[in-house]
């Protein structure tokens, strides 16, 4: 099995990862994974199967997160201490403001995270 892709520390881009972030279906992943910490990608479901395998992509590919294949099965993680030394509290601010913002609830945001 083939070992999927993930950008080193000093090639992790800001506006590659703000575009990944910008999306609703990958901030409520993100915003799950900050709360739960390691799952595996079967137990997220804020989107048809076929389209989380794009959005895990674009999330692993930008560097937010990271993938491990462990037999069958493909667990996610935040690549939080790598984007937290390549900019300094990012992360957090993203994951704090999409809580508190009141506009989430306007959003197309899963029901889980309203």
């Amino acid at each position: 099995m083939r070992t999927p892709y993930h950008p080193d520390r000093d090639q992790m881009d800001l506006v590659t990862i703000l575009a990944a972030l910008s999306d609703p279906t990958r901030l409520a992943i993100v915003l799950q994974l900050s709360e739960m910490g390691e799952e595996a990608c079967s137990s997220i479901d804020h989107a048809p199967k076929t389209s989380l395998s794009y959005h895990y992509a674009k999330l692993r590919e930008a560097g937010v997160t990271r993938t491990r294949i462990e037999g069958t099965q493909r667990f996610i993680s935040l690549r939080r201490d790598d984007l937290e030394a390549r900019f300094p509290g990012l992360l957090d601010s993203v994951v704090t403001n999409a809580r508190r913002d009141g506009g989430l609830k306007t959003r197309a945001f899963p029901a889980e995270i309203r």
